[in-house]
């Protein structure tokens, strides 16, 4: 903007030119288990009704936590499994602010069969107008009432990491459609990643696991395809001269 200001003659020089910007240190991640998201789930449903089918929603479709608050009944159909993504709820000061998702691009996430029967018993009864999620007394659910109430005592009941954050249900949930096989752009667009690079720089370390696992495929792949012709053993170990 300043840069701007200055070819537009408005300033004399940009006062930031000689600012040097903070280091961009990497964000901690936590990635859980399927069976930890198992564990943790069922322990927040002890806590209060409705919470272990939220803590399944987000680790199985990364939706972020203000996207999970918003959800209506209306977006969601079930016959099909998608889930329409359109609205966010902040809190702020102590308010819910409403407004579109991060990117400000709507989309749809499709849900794993299992999830989709959990949701239509969690959605039964439910009018198309009425929030998916709600607190014990009714309303959408806040984000402070959320972690003292519920997830700080599910945690330690059912060990997970110490420090765990709401927020790395939506990092397990790119881990886990990773060790499923999922490409890089299906990661962008189940997130609502502006772009793929985004998706890459934040999960990249996830797909390096993979690259043994590719190789011995693309072994495979050779294997069958190469039955036709003579060849020396390629299973034997191979040892290259230093």
């Amino acid at each position: 903007m300043l840069e701007v200001a200055v070819a537009d003659g408005l300033i004399a020089r940009n006062p930031t030119a000689r600012v040097k910007a903070p280091t961009v240190r990497p964000r901690r991640q936590l990635f859980l288990t399927a069976e930890q998201v198992s564990r943790l789930a069922d322990a927040c449903e002890e806590r209060q009704l409705g919470t272990g089918v939220l803590v399944r929603f987000l680790a199985y479709t990364g939706l972020r936590w203000g996207e999970a608050v918003a959800l209506r009944r209306s977006v969601i159909n079930l016959d099909q499994r998608r889930v329409r993504v359109k609205e966010s709820a902040t809190e702020v000061s102590g308010r819910l602010v409403w407004g579109s998702p991060k990117t400000h691009e709507a989309r749809t996430v499709i849900m794993p069969r299992f999830l989709a029967v959990r949701m239509a018993a969690h959605l039964e009864g439910t009018a198309a107008g009425d929030l998916v999620f709600i607190a014990p007394r009714g309303g959408p659910l806040r984000t402070s009432n959320f972690r003292r109430d519920v997830w700080a005592k599910a945690c330690e009941v059912s060990g997970m990491p110490v420090g765990l954050l709401v927020h790395d249900l939506r990092d397990t949930a790119a881990s886990l459609a990773i060790s499923a096989g999922a490409s890089i752009k299906a990661i962008q667009r189940m997130l609502g990643h502006a772009s793929a690079k985004m998706t890459l720089d934040t999960y990249g370390s996830l797909f390096e696991e993979d690259l043994e696992d590719l190789a011995d495929r693309l072994h495979n792949r050779f294997r069958e395809a190469d039955v036709t012709h003579t060849r020396p053993s390629d299973d034997k170990v191979l040892h290259f001269p230093r």
